[in-house]
């Protein structure tokens, strides 16, 4: 006989959660996997566990505004005739037109070009609109080769082979039927409304050596004028990186988990791949091993939200950053404003991620014209161009309190670590020590 105090509440599992039990009953009722956009929603160690260390009197500041604190950056200096030049080292990540509108791509060029920094193509293809908005526009080459041409590979001012994304390391993107319009349709050469699944891998080559001869003959394509990168998800970083020096890259691009996407399973999203606060230093160590780095230039990417987020990767060894989801919510994805439709859709604000269904209320995430009309793409461009401002003067704030007049001359010797995990991820000691697990003594 058991006894149950009637004064304690029940006890859930913590195995099986309300989420669990939920994604249970709805796998069983339908037969299918979820499928949902944005990153990883589970809690992995990022930037957060990680402070900087401010000068006092062993270190000294530079002060306010009145000592030069310089953001810029060259990005493709290895090969190309026509390296980038940043004004800010927070790029723009690739997100494609048929994922987003046209106006949500028209406003990331213009709010990219007014901050005096590149956007990204994303699958599918260049739109005019985009390449006429973005003053510096990387075409995205990938495995489904959508769109792709000689003509836009000439008109971009960089190419990005995608061999990877943090969101889903080794499996493709999805575009749903919903979301494939006329436009995207014959941009993509594919039946109107009908879904599609990108290629997880190049068709004309499977590894390094291969990678080799393509970029080779895009840099024949481009008169050698274009930077190429490589872009790769957070799970091997290490021979990753090395691979992609080996193979020719003029910039290696190195996306997290924390990375969004606009359409894959949702098991992917939480259980493939690396934080990525831990794909860093093994991506550095790579380049320091070859004794390129800085030479090769490194652009982390995946849960970027803020000047300190920037200052952490920068100083832990990259070169820039991109942005996507923190992008989209800066031109007016999951705005508030438009909740009681959030709620029509059997979401809110704060926890929108059905993009793929293409019923985004901010005219973002949709094909819809109706709702695309709503987004104002010269507003939400001022609106980025904020953003992007705001987290270079943060950026900026945090340089100079470490004495340092160039964002490239922050270092891991500036951080320290809150938690074990952190401290082990990104080698930094762990705060009050000088030891971080894998170092030897305290």
């Amino acid at each position: 006989m058991s006894y149950h105090n009637p004064h304690t509440p029940p006890r859930k599992s913590a195995t099986f959660d309300d989420h669990t039990l939920a994604e249970i009953r709805r796998a069983a009722a339908t037969g299918i996997y979820d499928i949902r956009g944005a990153g990883t929603k589970r809690k992995v160690p990022h930037f957060d566990d990680l402070l900087f260390l401010g000068a006092s009197i062993s270190r000294y500041p530079l002060e306010g505004y009145r000592e030069k604190c310089d953001t810029t950056v060259v990005l493709g200096s290895r090969f190309a005739k026509k390296p980038i030049t940043l004004k800010t080292p927070i790029t723009i990540a690739g997100m494609s037109f048929g994922a987003l509108s046209g106006n949500a791509k028209e406003a990331l060029g213009r709010g990219a070009t007014l901050a005096g920094t590149s956007t990204t193509t994303g699958d599918g293809g260049m739109t005019d609109e985009e390449r006429g908005h973005s003053q510096t526009l990387v075409y995205q080459y990938l495995p489904s080769r959508y769109g792709m041409n000689p003509k836009d590979l000439r008109r971009a001012d960089a190419i990005e082979v995608v061999v990877g994304q943090g969101a889903k390391p080794g499996g493709g993107g999805m575009l749903l039927g919903q979301k494939i319009s006329d436009r995207v349709a014959n941009m993509r050469n594919l039946p109107k409304g009908i879904d599609q699944r990108s290629a997880c891998r190049h068709p004309d080559w499977t590894g390094p050596d291969d990678l080799e001869i393509k970029i080779m003959e895009l840099r024949e394509i481009t008169d050698w004028e274009k930077p190429i990168y490589v872009k790769v998800g957070g799970a091997r970083p290490y021979y990753d990186t090395a691979l992609a020096v080996k193979a020719g890259a003029d910039v290696v691009v190195l996306d997290g988990m924390q990375g969004g996407t606009a359409a894959t399973q949702d098991v992917f999203i939480e259980n493939v791949g690396m934080p990525t606060l831990a794909c860093i230093r093994p991506a550095v160590q790579a380049l320091q091993d070859l004794g390129m780095h800085r030479k090769v230039q490194l652009i982390i990417s995946g849960g970027i939200r803020s000047g300190a987020d920037v200052a952490k990767a920068l100083a832990l060894g990259a070169d820039a950053v991109a942005i996507g989801t923190a992008a989209l919510v800066a031109i007016g994805d999951n705005d508030p404003k438009w909740e009681e439709e959030y709620q029509k859709l059997g979401t809110t604000a704060g926890a929108y991620d059905d993009w793929h269904e293409g019923k985004d209320p901010a005219g973002i995430t949709t094909q819809d014209p109706e709702l695309a009309s709503r987004l104002d793409p010269i507003a939400a461009g001022r609106r980025l161009a904020n953003y992007l401002k705001v987290m270079t003067l943060e950026a900026q704030t945090i340089a100079r309190a470490c004495g340092k007049n160039h964002l490239h001359n922050l270092e891991p010797e500036d951080l320290c670590a809150l938690t074990m995990e952190a401290a082990a991820m990104a080698q930094i000691p762990l705060a009050g020590t000088n030891w971080y697990p894998g170092k030897g003594g305290f």
